[in-house]
């Protein structure tokens, strides 16, 4: 049984999952309350199965682009699970996740995140017919503005953005721009966890050691002052 973590945002998620087979999930907004949050879900996520923490055999985590923050507390308790059970652990891009949702439409997908200071975070992906599911464009900061100047084809736009990126993209890009309802954007753990067994029945583990949140820039705390 495969337990997948998600803490990137202020939107947090929770899924069980027994190889392909669903077992429970639990997608809640916790703000910044991560920490004194995770696991009292958890533990009821557990038990809302019938199950206990010594049935895992994987633990699947997010590990970001997000909130600094919510990051660490998803990494480290997923981290902290897989030490105390001797279990391996898979490390998934949030942005992947977020556009893996979508993949069945066979369009190019660009998985948005609101990065503050006006930027967006921002990854490409596609399920194509004899390659499957590829990355074309890496995780980056942007702002909508740019992004848009990249798009040649209909793509759609999902994840956490505010409705004036979407409105941005939107005015820019027309019909190219095809951007799901609000219902539809919201990120489930199911699909994080499921992106986590494929990369296990490729035999893809994580160090456990050395395995650490996806941050595209750095705290403010940790920026250099420019000078006066």
């Amino acid at each position: 049984m495969q337990l997948a973590i998600d803490t990137s945002t202020e939107y947090a998620g929770l899924a069980l999952v027994r190889e392909n087979e669903a077992l429970a999930e639990i997608n809640w907004r916790c703000g910044l309350n991560h920490t004194v949050e995770l696991y009292p879900h958890l533990d009821f996520l557990m038990k809302s199965a019938r199950v206990e923490m010594k049935d895992l055999d994987c633990i699947i985590v997010a590990l970001g682009p997000g909130s600094f923050n919510g990051l660490r507390v998803g990494v480290s308790a997923a981290k902290g699970l897989a030490l105390n059970l001797n279990i391996p652990i898979i490390g998934v891009g949030t942005l992947e996740a977020t556009a893996y949702q979508h993949a069945e439409t066979g369009l190019p997908i660009c998985a948005v995140q609101n990065a503050g200071r006006e930027e967006i975070a921002a990854a490409l992906y596609q399920l194509k017919p004899r390659k499957g599911w590829i990355e074309i464009k890496e995780e980056h900061i942007t702002t909508p503005a740019a992004l848009a100047g990249t798009v040649k084809e209909t793509t759609l736009f999902c994840g956490e953005m505010k409705p004036a990126v979407a409105l941005k993209l939107k005015q820019l890009l027309k019909s190219k721009a095809m951007i799901p309802a609000p219902a539809a954007q919201m990120r489930r753990a199911f699909y994080l966890a499921e992106m986590g067994l494929k990369r296990r029945a490729a035999g893809h583990f994580d160090n456990l050691a050395i395995l650490q949140p996806v941050y595209l820039r750095r705290p403010p705390i940790t920026e250099r002052r420019k000078p006066f």
